[in-house]
Parts: structure tokens; sequence; C-alpha cells
């Protein structure tokens, strides 16, 4: 089994706004306040948090077992 990544580039879709975050290994992030513009962003419909929408890396929970913290 690979090695879960914990680190995430999120990038805002109402700004552009770019930030390396380290991801919860034990949760999903469903919401997530940009630092840039205040936007509280959510995931797209179909994925279990912002990490998977809009992260460089899917959340650990999918990494790991494909299934998130329903």
């Amino acid at each position: 089994m690979a090695a879960v990544v914990l680190d995430s580039s999120i990038t805002c879709p109402a700004c552009g706004h770019r930030k390396d975050e380290t991801m919860p290994t034990d949760a999903c992030v469903w919401f997530y306040e940009c630092e840039h513009c205040k936007a509280v962003v959510r995931p797209k419909p179909g994925d279990c948090c912002v990490y998977c929408s809009y992260g460089t890396n899917r959340c650990p929970p999918m990494q790991q077992s494909g299934s998130c913290c329903a």
C-alpha cells in the first residue's frame, strides 16, 4: 500500500488563491475559508471534502480506502 500524502495545495474556486495545507488524517473537511477572499468553500457534488474537490491530493481516507468519512 502506498504511503498517505498529508500535504495538499488547495485552490479557492472563487478567487484562485492557493495555499499549502496539511490535511487531518481522521476527518474530512466539509468547509474551508479562503484566507484571501474569505469565501467559504464546500465540496463539489459527489466529493466528500474540500481537499477532494480543490486540493492537489485527495483526503487521507480516500487515499487509504477509496471511501470517505461518511
